[in-house]
């Protein structure tokens, strides 16, 4: 039976479709996340193929060029390690929402399906920043410190999640793997299905905690 399993398992493995397998010998397939208020950005840099991720009082990130369909391809993989977390981080506050390295997945605003509410509230956000904001977002992070819940509410908007996959101080410097079904995140964050356009991108940032921060990505995988 133990053999059968591991038959399957590996079958299963075999045949999995991914969409990006970016194991980070160029930054090609990535464009700059700015964001209006904030000037001083975060560096990204490739060295030895791999993503050098560094923040110093700053916020930017480096979003993937393609959205992609998030029922066709659920799975997220990557694997990460960072030098330091922030000695004020914390998720639950406006004052210490930074994180040393996250990924940021964002599902697309669909004015057509969109409530009237909605609709004035997205078409006001477009009007100011010239496009429209994510309809919600996950962000998996490396967690400054140990919350009693694995998923968190962002300070600044119930449209946002926090999943840590790591915290503290455990594990510095050493190389952490994940495999994540971010369909079925979504869908205990929220407590329903996800619309279905998305787009991912990875930050780092310290603006609200001044601090400093350096994070390394080996690669990150898209799939089903």
């Amino acid at each position: 039976m133990r053999l059968l399993i591991l038959v399957f398992c590996s079958f299963v493995f075999l045949y999995s479709e991914v969409l990006l397998k970016e194991d980070f010998n160029t930054l090609a397939n990535w464009e700059p996340l700015t964001f209006k208020k904030i000037k001083k950005h975060s560096t990204y840099k490739i060295k030895d193929s791999t993503l050098v991720a560094k923040s110093d009082d700053s916020a930017s990130g480096i979003k993937f060029k393609k959205q992609y369909n998030i029922y066709d391809y659920p799975v997220l993989s990557f694997k990460w390690k960072i030098n330091n977390i922030y000695k004020k981080g914390d998720a639950t506050k406006k004052t210490g929402d930074d994180y040393p390295i996250r990924i940021y997945v964002m599902f697309k605003y669909d004015p057509k399906k969109a409530s009237f509410f909605e609709s004035i509230k997205y078409s006001t956000a477009k009007t100011l920043y010239g496009a429209y904001p994510p309809h919600s977002t996950i962000n998996y992070i490396w967690s400054n410190k140990t919350h009693k819940n694995r998923i968190v509410a962002s300070p600044y908007t119930d449209r946002a999640k926090m999943i840590a996959v790591n915290s503290g101080k455990k594990n510095i410097n050493i190389w952490q793997t994940h495999r994540l079904n971010v369909l079925e995140d979504y869908k205990k964050a929220f407590g329903k299905n996800p619309p279905d356009t998305v787009s991912i991108a990875i930050m780092t940032d310290s603006d609200n905690t001044h601090e400093t921060s350096v994070s390394f990505v080996d690669f990150i995988e898209i799939s089903n």
